[in-house]
């Protein structure tokens, strides 16, 4: 399929008087968390809260900051979450993009609201019975 990118917003929802970041992320739904390289880090003012022991594609375990919150933004859709400091490129991985029930489109390479709920987010909020 190749690789998707997509405009979001990025925003540290405990400190209003700074500004939002508009960045292109690297959509991968292979990923769980949103990672943000340190600089942006640095720009949301974001503290650190854990370390996180992260295993990258290569097999390689790094130890990562954990920060937020951070306020993640797609079109008419927001989500609340954590970011792990990591390599040099947004990239949203599926926890973030569930939050916000998007998805990605594999016909047109890009990242979509979910058509079945374009008006307001969707949820399950209960298990599935599998006896």
């Amino acid at each position: 399929m190749g690789l998707v990118k997509a405009k979001i917003t990025l925003r540290n929802p405990k400190q209003d008087e700074l500004r939002e970041m508009e960045v292109e992320a690297l959509v991968d739904t292979g990923a769980l968390h949103l990672c943000i390289p340190e600089h942006i880090a640095n720009q949301l003012n974001l503290k650190e809260l854990y370390k996180r022991d992260v295993t990258t594609a290569d097999g390689k375990e790094h130890l990562c900051p954990y920060v937020g919150p951070v306020e993640v933004q797609f079109e008419n859709r927001g989500c609340f979450t954590g970011a792990i400091v990591l390599g040099d490129e947004v990239l949203l991985g599926a926890v973030p993009m569930e939050d916000m029930d998007v998805l990605v489109s594999p016909a047109e390479r890009r990242l979509i609201v979910n058509p079945k709920s374009p008006n307001i987010p969707s949820s399950v909020a209960k298990g599935f019975n599998t006896i």
